[in-house]
């Protein structure tokens, strides 16, 4: 009789941890996985693009190069796990005309409220259109770059 006594309460408390603990862990494991996992392709997404856009400064603002536009299909996936993601930019305005500008741009995965910064340092003569959306499964996705006659150079997202 002490035998099976002892055997329960071994037991038990093994087999509650087997049914119930373990496969709970093991769920939060693979969901933090899966969420450190689109994080870092939203990172890598978002130094593609801020590249991108700093060799597009540093191409048009050439004196050179005259007004007019230019647009770059960036390479870049049109979802993440299934699911499409946006990217906005916002352009620091320093008080001083002559400092060089910040332009942060914001990844955002919707459905899982995945969100990643990054940011690209371009010169004083830069514009951002703040309303423009970069939505990644456009078909029209691109970055747009406008050079005025004052040599000022506008960009924007296009799609």
């Amino acid at each position: 009789m002490v035998n099976v006594t002892i055997e329960h309460i071994i037991l038990v408390p093994l087999l509650f941890t087997q049914i119930i603990v373990f496969p709970f862990v093991a769920s939060t494991i693979t969901s933090n996985w899966q969420d450190s996992h689109r994080d870092v392709v939203l990172e890598e997404v978002a130094g593609h693009l801020t590249i991108t856009i700093q060799q597009l400064y540093l191409t048009v603002n050439w004196e050179d190069i005259l007004a007019g536009n230019v647009t770059h299909a960036p390479t870049i996936p049109p979802t993440i796990d299934s699911h499409p993601y946006r990217v906005t930019g916002s352009l620091n305005t320093p008080s001083d005309p002559n400092a060089t500008r910040i332009l942060t741009l914001t990844l955002t995965l919707e459905k899982f409220k995945n969100t990643v910064t990054a940011v690209a340092v371009l010169g004083p003569n830069v514009l951002w259109v703040e309303e423009s959306v970069l939505q990644s499964n456009s078909p029209d996705a691109s970055i747009i770059a406008q050079k005025f006659s004052n040599g000022t150079i506008g960009f924007s997202f296009g799609g």
